[in-house]
């Protein structure tokens, strides 16, 4: 029951953002059916998902949720004439969200199976509540950065420039650490053991540092361009930020690490000479 209830609440607070979004914009049919679009790809992947027992469609399910709602938007402006810092910043969210699916969906199905799965896909109401808040995420995610296409009233101008190099340094950290830790783990000397080189000697989650920037250089482009209840769209990066710290990214695998190497003496230094988060470039002693 409490599963169910999470997941209802999941889109009624996705409702309810759109709903003081709405308020004194032009847009409001359009963001209120790309909440049904999202979570209709989820329910749908979800069927197949519980029945099969697998977590494989599940990021690619997210994947495919980003792809279908920036085409959404775009295809929402196609009769008028958009700016061109609209469809850069489309671009952003598009290659982002392409590249991200492709490697996790690669990754389940190089190393088998995804650990966060093992005991949820056997409920049908927990398994539902994990596609619910994958909805969730995809939504408030990127609706900042709708919000800001479907304004489509800004140039170029300083926030643009300052918060387009904030998404790129965002980008590259993130691209980055995935790239090393799945080259880490491809090697056999490696199994069972921890990465605390390249951008995991600085930060034990650099990729999680690296996502919670991007969004937010794409909030500092926006910023000009939004009124009223629209600041309520930069919700966007305190979202992905609660839910990667408070959440499903590091308490998860963090509690795994522990269990894993919480009595290996090694990853006792590294937990204390390494932040959780953001990075220490100034007293890394490797």
């Amino acid at each position: 029951m409490k599963d169910l209830l999470t997941s209802l609440i999941s889109f009624l607070f996705a409702l309810l953002i759109t709903y003081f979004l709405s308020l004194q914009s032009n847009f409001g049919s359009i963001l209120y059916e790309l909440v049904f679009l999202i979570y209709l790809i989820h329910f749908i992947s979800y069927i197949p998902s519980f029945l099969f027992k697998t977590e494989k469609f599940y990021d690619i399910t997210g994947t495919v949720a980003y792809l279908f709602g920036i085409y959404f938007i775009y295809n929402s402006l196609i009769d008028k004439d958009i700016k061109q810092t609209s469809i850069i910043v489309l671009f952003m969210v598009f290659i982002w969200a392409l590249r991200l699916g492709i490697f996790l969906f690669y990754r389940v199905f190089k190393f088998k199976n995804d650990t966060r799965f093992d005991k949820v896909k056997k409920s049908a109401s927990k398994f539902l509540m994990y596609f619910m808040v994958s909805s969730l995420w995809v939504f408030l995610t990127t609706v900042n950065a709708f919000v800001y296409v479907l304004n489509n009233n800004s140039d170029f101008d300083f926030f643009f420039y300052f918060g387009s190099i904030i998404w790129l340094i965002g980008f590259f950290i993130e691209v980055t650490a995935d790239l090393q830790k799945f080259k880490f783990k491809l090697i056999d000397e490696n199994k069972n053991k921890f990465i605390n080189s390249g951008l995991w000697s600085f930060s034990r989650h650099p990729n999680y540092f690296g996502e919670i920037l991007l969004w937010i250089g794409i909030a500092v482009i926006s910023i000009p361009s939004l009124i009223s209840f629209q600041y309520i769209s930069l919700i966007s990066p305190i979202f992905v930020y609660f839910l990667l710290t408070k959440a499903s990214g590091i308490p998860i695998l963090e509690e795994s690490a522990n269990k894993k190497w919480g009595n290996d003496e090694d990853y006792i230094n590294y937990k204390n000479e390494t932040p959780i988060l953001f990075p220490n470039f100034l007293n890394q002693k490797k």
